[in-house]
């Protein structure tokens, strides 16, 4: 019952799905949150997947206009929660300020140029893989689409427990206190079930792994470690670098 609750507390932090229901906001439902951080993503990419599918075989919509309903879903079904990570991230990140000073930034409810541009860059490039993708599925398309979502939020929960928070307080901070490593014992259980029973999606896994640790070092070098925007902001660079390899995929591989 309690990772049933994480999971919806999950839903309600990190999707826009109504769900009006007070859960405990306790240690254990915010670990049990975070050990069901994969399976919520896994949620978000099995809405994707059948929604393009629907989208190509059901109506009579052009591949432009799926592949657009599709990139809207991505933003509409997270609510932009991450997105706003990334344009603070990366207003802080381009200040080339100190590392003390960029967490002020991220703090600021400002948005500033770089801000505003990045996220240009971040969605349209998702627009173009999306669009291409979309042109030439296929099933195994709808399988690494439901996978993406599902290897960048493991790649959150794993940099949530395994980097020190840069700040006393925020979101990140509330959950990172709430669990320890031993939380992430699951994981491994969940990735390889996905990559046994779908063996190509361990492409996308080595690609979130290159991700992970890319992420894990320059997050100490950039901001002195995470918050909830530097993790919203590893969630969108990886499903990016999720998207662009499928893309590379459909014209290298599956063409």
């Amino acid at each position: 019952m309690k990772f049933l609750r994480g999971f919806l507390i999950g839903l309600q932090f990190f999707t826009a799905i109504p769900i009006t229901k007070q859960f405990p906001m306790d240690k254990k439902h915010l670990k049990r949150t975070i050990q069901a951080f994969p399976l919520l993503g896994l949620f978000q990419g099995l809405i994707y997947s059948v929604l393009l599918f629907i989208l190509l075989e059901y109506t009579p919509f052009s591949h432009l206009a799926a592949a657009f309903l599709l990139w809207i879903m991505t933003i509409l079904l997270t609510g932009g929660i991450h997105l706003d990570g990334w344009m603070d991230a990366s207003d802080a990140y381009f200040s080339y300020r100190d590392k003390l000073k960029r967490l002020e930034i991220m703090k600021d409810p400002r948005t500033g140029a770089f801000g505003v541009i990045s996220i240009i860059v971040l969605l349209s490039s998702r627009f173009l893989f999306i669009y291409e993708i979309t042109d030439n599925a296929s099933l195994n398309s709808f399988i690494l689409i439901a996978a993406i979502p599902f290897f960048s939020k493991a790649l959150m929960g794993v940099l949530l427990l395994t980097v020190p928070s840069a700040k006393q307080e925020g979101l990140g901070y509330l959950f990172q206190k709430a669990a320890t490593l031993k939380a992430l014992r699951i994981y491994p259980v969940y990735l390889l079930a996905v990559v046994i029973l779908f063996p190509n999606t361990w492409v996308l896994l080595a690609a979130a792994v290159v991700c992970f640790f890319f992420a894990r070092v320059k997050v100490m070098k950039w901001f002195g470690g995470i918050t909830g925007d530097v993790l919203g902001a590893a969630v969108e660079g990886t499903e990016l670098i999720l998207w662009m390899t499928l893309w590379l995929l459909h014209y290298f591989v599956m063409a």
